[in-house]
């Protein structure tokens, strides 16, 4: 059936497609003129800070309201650095550290950084308690795995970012760390026993006045056995709004997910969120461009028309919207820039074990470096540079990397990068070693052959006993590995 011009206008303003390519295409600018809500920016449509910049104001150009988000959590998860790497650590370092001033000053810089790109809307921070170490998509992510520190650091970040006058989005409600199940690619389900834990950094960022929260496509059966959260008004309405007294914007994480989408497809999944008490639909992570946004736009008027969503739901959650982007436009002030807080954030991260007598630091000559490099969840654009190889052969010339992916850590493989290492330091680098057998092996085998070997983890270290020396930069980010650089080198 066709839809009126006016509930269609109203279903395109609760949606934040992606789009491909680094300026606005026809199809965009045109929707942005009709009422579009926002965008959502990927990696695919960055190219750096004056390019986003330059991005931004086309899009305002067309619709001065627009609300333009990106998943900038530092560390691990960038966008706007992303070709380059985070020159800030992510909010497990942050939370080893346990400086709340630091993580606001973090915070309140990055903000700094995208209000001068324009973007108003930050899917960050991470609000995720990360109590299962073998988490495949939050991790580093996360503040920490206890609740309280976890709470005080996203109260930090949220001050930090909102006073810039870049939205925080505290995510992935009602908790996305105590799963092992990565939900772009199934239905994690939350333990009961440890929901409130989960909640706590909600509740605090909801004290500090955060402007929009982001659901996980998450099945807690606590509150309901059947609908993941995303898709739930006992967890969106009954939960977050009810019990918790949130009235800022709810906004889905990628609606694409197969944790919703699986089951309802696109469109009917946004439609039954929209219907559960989110204000917003983010897509185009995997599924971006006209048809994508058209097939969503008309699923939800369709849903107005077949009576699924009450048309007075789908005005509310437009509200909260237009609402938003009020606040982001009126709020905020110049923020200085910092260059150095990042690196200063990430070397008060490090830890270092030493367990040899030996003078196995500082290292002094060329070295050799091996990299085990494991295959990151979606989250992490898989382009996004990490190691510690390249800034050690900055400082020490002539030092040889080699990095190893899965499947190339064979005992011969390894035999000849021992010997290839010979009479040289050896420097181990890897990434959640304890979540992967193969970096585990491999560094058995290396260990061997060469225990006065170094290792640097630049994930979560759930071990210290590794190497001659252990270093833990708790994070991959570029400035994580220049610590880690100076850890070896006695600058640190």
């Amino acid at each position: 059936m066709p839809q009126s011009g006016d509930l269609l206008r109203l279903a395109d303003a609760v949606l934040f497609p992606g789009f491909e390519g680094q300026t606005p295409p026809d199809w965009l600018r045109r929707r942005l003129g009709e009422g579009l809500a926002g965008v959502a920016l990927f990696s695919r449509n960055i190219a750096g800070p004056a390019q986003v910049a330059r991005l931004t104001a086309a899009l305002r150009a067309e619709n001065p309201a627009v609300l333009v988000g990106t998943d900038e959590e530092s560390g691990e998860v960038t966008r706007l650095e992303v070709a380059t790497g985070s020159s800030r650590p992510g909010g497990y370092a942050l939370g080893v550290v346990d400086d709340v001033a630091l993580t606001e000053a973090v915070a309140r810089d990055l903000g700094g950084d995208l209000a001068r790109a324009g973007i108003t809307i930050d899917f960050a921070p991470s609000a995720d308690v990360n109590s299962n170490p073998d988490n495949p998509v939050i991790g580093l992510r996360a503040f920490g795995a206890d609740p309280e520190l976890v709470g005080r650091h996203t109260r930090a970040f949220v001050r930090g970012l909102q006073s810039a006058g870049v939205a925080a989005c505290a995510k992935h409600f009602p908790g996305h760390g105590d799963t092992s199940i990565d939900s772009h690619h199934g239905v994690p389900v939350v333990a009961g026993d440890g929901i409130e834990d989960a909640l706590l950094p909600f509740r605090e960022a909801i004290k500090e006045g955060v402007k929009a929260v982001m659901t996980g496509h998450l099945l807690v059966p606590s509150y309901d056995a059947e609908l993941p959260a995303t898709l739930s008004p006992k967890v969106l309405t009954g939960l977050l709004r009810e019990e918790l007294g949130f009235d800022g914007l709810i906004v889905t994480d990628g609606i694409e997910m197969a944790a919703v989408s699986g089951a309802y497809g696109i469109g009917g999944a946004s439609a039954r969120a929209i219907a559960a008490g989110a204000d917003a639909v983010c897509v185009g992570g995997e599924r971006a461009g006209e048809a994508t946004a058209v097939e969503i736009r008309d699923a939800i008027a369709a849903a107005v028309t077949d009576g699924l969503l009450p048309e007075e739901r789908l005005a509310d959650a437009a509200r909260r919207v237009r609402e938003l982007a009020g606040w982001a436009t009126s709020s905020g002030s110049p923020i200085s820039m910092d260059g150095q807080l990042g690196l200063t954030a990430a070397r008060r991260a490090v830890r270092v074990t030493r367990r040899s007598t030996a003078p196995v630091l500082p290292l002094t000559s060329a070295a050799y470096v091996l990299e085990l490099a494991p295959e990151m969840n979606l989250a992490i654009d898989k382009n996004t540079p990490w190691g510690v190889g390249e800034p050690l052969a900055q400082v020490l010339p002539g030092t040889e990397v080699t990095r190893l992916a899965a499947g190339e850590t064979s005992g011969p493989a390894l035999e000849r990068l021992l010997a290839a290492a010979a009479g040289r330091p050896l420097v181990i680098v890897v990434r959640d070693a304890h979540r992967y057998a193969w970096q585990g092996e491999a560094l058995r085998h290396l260990l061997s052959g060469r225990p006065d070997a170094v290792v640097v983890e630049m994930g979560l270290p759930a071990r210290s006993d590794l190497g001659a020396v252990h270093i833990a930069t708790y994070g991959s980010a570029r400035v994580c590995g220049q610590a880690a650089v100076e850890a070896l080198t006695g600058g640190l």
